[in-house]
């Protein structure tokens, strides 16, 4: 999910920006009420994994790679506005210190990823019961990576018909949702699967630790 600039339109990634800030306003509303002593810490640490997770690419099936995200453990422990906020942290010092991702496309990450990513392990946090907990933790985890890179697929996907050259040669991102929405989500799949075991990794250790309630 590593968007380079110029494959997003300013078309979109204008409108794109103005709906995420308003989002980063949401999430900052009553920041100090959610952090204390304990939470920073904690927070620091599962956002610097996110951060080094992302950094890492694995090899996955065609000679493609990919990367874990870590929304799903964040959200487990520190719920939506929080994951939103420091994955989209995690997201701008990826772009800014290393050019993994650019600018352009950090508000349609961080809308997918950070939120409907954040949203969807939450749900399943929720509907989680004592007896049957790690089908939803493993359920939420996996699609909290695939229904974001489902989303960005389509984004991608309709660039061609945002922008144009007089001849109909797209300005920007080339190909249509029938060519990146399978190339974008079937490796997603591998890497949701590894991202649900990752996720299960950390909510033992928390469990242990007596950080989820």
């Amino acid at each position: 999910m590593h968007i380079p600039d110029g494959f997003i339109a300013p078309q979109f990634y204008l409108p794109a920006y103005a709906v995420t800030g308003g989002f980063w306003v949401w999430a900052v509303r009553g920041l100090k009420q959610r952090l204390d002593e304990e939470t920073i810490p904690r927070l620091a640490v599962i956002t610097a994994l996110a951060y080094v997770i992302g950094m890492v690419m694995l090899p996955l099936p065609g000679g493609s790679t990919g990367h874990l995200v870590g929304i799903g453990m964040l959200a487990m422990l520190f719920g939506v506005r929080l994951a939103f906020l420091a994955y989209s942290l995690v997201l701008l010092l990826q772009a800014l210190l290393f050019g993994a991702g650019g600018i352009t496309a950090l508000p349609v990450n961080a809308l997918a990823v950070g939120l409907v990513g954040a949203i969807t392990m939450t749900l399943f946090m929720g509907w989680r019961s004592e007896r049957y907990q790690l089908p939803f933790l493993v359920a939420g985890a996996f699609l909290a990576v695939v229904i974001p890179a489902l989303l960005i697929a389509l984004v991608l996907g309709i660039q061609p018909a945002i922008a144009q050259r007089d001849d109909g040669t797209p300005l920007f991102f080339p190909f249509g949702p029938e060519v990146v929405i399978p190339a974008i989500l079937l490796p997603h799949l591998v890497i949701g699967g590894l991202e649900a075991l990752l996720t299960l990794a950390v909510w033992r250790y928390a469990k242990t630790r007596g950080w989820l309630a």
